[in-house]
């Protein structure tokens, strides 16, 4: 995302890291909403947010996904901080469900399958700290439900190497720019959209079978 080139496309190679030219960077954040009554909220950083935002928002119980940044200590950041790597954020999505529809643990199910959470600050082309999987916990039944979860990843053996993702408590969570709300369902045909995006999206319906507000494929 933040350094991403089309240049090779052609070749099938990933070639170099540059500010996406078909952004429109502004000074509009989008704002978080408000939690209904009854309605929990998660957060996660698993790569590109793009990615994730749309993989989530697939889930039955899930009304909403923002996307923003978690995990450093800059206040208000923008993408272009973020993707300077020195912020300490992560490109996270913060997700606002219906416990009683979809628990936390098929949420943190969801989060390992879309995303490789066993290679250390990288998904795919994206290079980077910000690009680092962390699961957030807000108490110590989260904890708990997150250091199982990756448990029974790494038994299950689906990757070839372990699980590195963060477990990291919750602090704050700051909205990206409006601007990245929603860019798959706005952006489909984007080559980083097409190629990388939307199979981790396929990815996370795959694993979630029976738990998707539609069944069949995406573009169904």
């Amino acid at each position: 995302m933040k350094a991403i080139s089309f240049l090779l496309l052609i070749l099938g190679f990933w070639a170099g890291h540059t500010q996406a030219q078909f952004l429109t960077p502004n000074s509009n954040f989008a704002k978080l909403p408000t939690l209904q009554p009854g309605e929990a909220v998660a957060t996660f950083a698993g790569g590109c947010f793009w990615a994730q935002e749309e993989a989530f928002d697939q889930l039955k119980g899930v009304r909403e996904v923002i996307s923003g940044y978690s995990g450093g200590n800059l206040k208000n950041p923008t993408y272009e901080q973020v993707g300077t790597d020195e912020t300490g954020h992560a490109e996270s999505i913060q997700v606002y469900y219906d416990p009683k529809v979809i628990n936390y643990s098929e949420l943190l199910d969801a989060f390992f399958a879309s995303h490789d959470p066993t290679t250390l600050n990288r998904q795919g082309p994206d290079v980077g700290r910000d690009y680092r999987s962390i699961a957030f916990y807000r108490n110590p039944t989260e904890k708990k439900a997150i250091e199982e979860a990756i448990q029974r990843v790494n038994d299950s053996r689906h990757y070839p190497n372990k699980v590195v993702t963060e477990v990291a408590q919750f602090s704050v969570f700051y909205p990206a720019e409006t601007y990245h709300q929603n860019y798959c369902k706005l952006h489909p045909n984007q080559p980083y959209i097409r190629n990388v995006s939307l199979p981790k999206v396929e990815k996370l319906r795959k694993a979630m079978q029976g738990k998707l507000k539609k069944e069949g494929s995406y573009n169904s």
